[in-house]
């Protein structure tokens, strides 16, 4: 097995990837770690419900022989839209992973797909919690901020994962834990305009987190407590990335850039369907992968135009 394990390892990192390997014998660890956050009323339920409530810990029918969990970390960067209405040009980040999410996964599934069935075995696709797997596999490390840091990447990345029926005997599976950095670090804490960043408790108030308000159907206002000046990405947040030492030598990667004409930006305002759009906007979008995201895109957009539904 460590000859095999330690070839797709090698395998992927020709292409940047870290991974990691850890039993299925640890998906009771991951319910009850999941679950605990409500039971200890440690995490909203509005929030639970929405995003934690659908995660599946038991091997999937199509591979019930299932023995690992590999779970993999690509570095990403982020991504640049440009929007001009009414004389004025707004450039906006879109944070890792958000771009081309799709494609990555792919990519990574087929690699270790391929690498593996040459030696017999099979994979197949797990709907778990990624941060915290990678963080109890020993992959990467929690920053105070509860997102994922993997060496190398910062939290430039974007984690993906597989069950595999390759057998798995020492894995370093661990209990979650802030890096040694943050211990005397309060960056993220103060750069998060929300006090969504905790100092008396390790777990995020997720419910204060813009990420998650800007994330939500279009139609869902924004709370009347968030102040608009607290956006600063198209969708999602990056306050608290953006000041981590962690991330010094990533924050100023862009990759995919793509700028929308005065027209084309109000139509996107305006909420119009993706076929009421001119096919260079359509491929625009599908560049920075927003095409499935129009219904949020006048909301979110309109805060930085005085068009927010704030």
């Amino acid at each position: 097995m460590s000859a095999i394990w330690e070839k797709l390892q090698d395998i992927l990192k020709q292409h940047n990837c870290s991974a990691a390997i850890v039993s299925v014998n640890h998906l009771m660890d991951l319910e009850e770690d999941i679950r605990g956050f409500l039971t200890k009323r440690l995490i909203d339920k509005e929030f639970y419900n929405e995003r934690l409530n659908h995660f599946k810990f038991e091997v999937p029918e199509d591979l019930p022989n299932a023995q690992s969990i590999i779970v993999a970390a690509f570095p990403r960067p982020q991504s640049q839209a440009t929007f001009t209405f009414r004389g004025k040009k707004q450039s906006l980040i879109i944070p890792p992973t958000y771009t081309a999410y799709n494609e990555v996964r792919k990519n990574i599934h087929s690699i270790i797909k391929q690498t593996l069935e040459t030696e017999g075995y099979k994979i197949g696709n797990p709907v778990l919690p990624f941060k915290l797997l990678a963080v109890r596999s020993g992959l990467g490390e929690y920053g105070r901020n509860n997102i994922c840091y993997v060496p190398r990447m910062g939290s430039f990345l974007q984690l993906v994962a597989v069950y595999s029926d390759l057998p798995c005997k020492n894995d370093k599976w661990r209990e979650a834990k802030n890096m040694d950095a943050c211990e005397n670090c309060q960056l993220c804490f103060k750069a998060c305009p929300s006090n969504a960043i905790a100092q008396d408790r390790f777990l995020l108030h997720a419910e204060k987190c813009i990420v998650y308000h800007n994330e939500k159907e279009g139609h869902i206002p924004f709370p009347e407590w968030m102040d608009k000046s607290w956006h600063n990405c198209l969708i999602g947040c990056l306050h608290c990335q953006r000041v981590c030492p962690k991330n010094r030598d990533f924050i100023n990667w862009i990759g995919e850039k793509q700028e929308f004409t005065e027209e084309e930006t109000s139509l996107l305002l305006q909420g119009v369907t993706l076929d009421q759009l001119g096919v260079e906007t359509r491929k625009k979008l599908e560049n920075l992968s927003l095409d499935d995201c129009l219904g949020y895109l006048p909301r979110n957009l309109g805060v930085f135009f005085g068009k927010s539904l704030i």
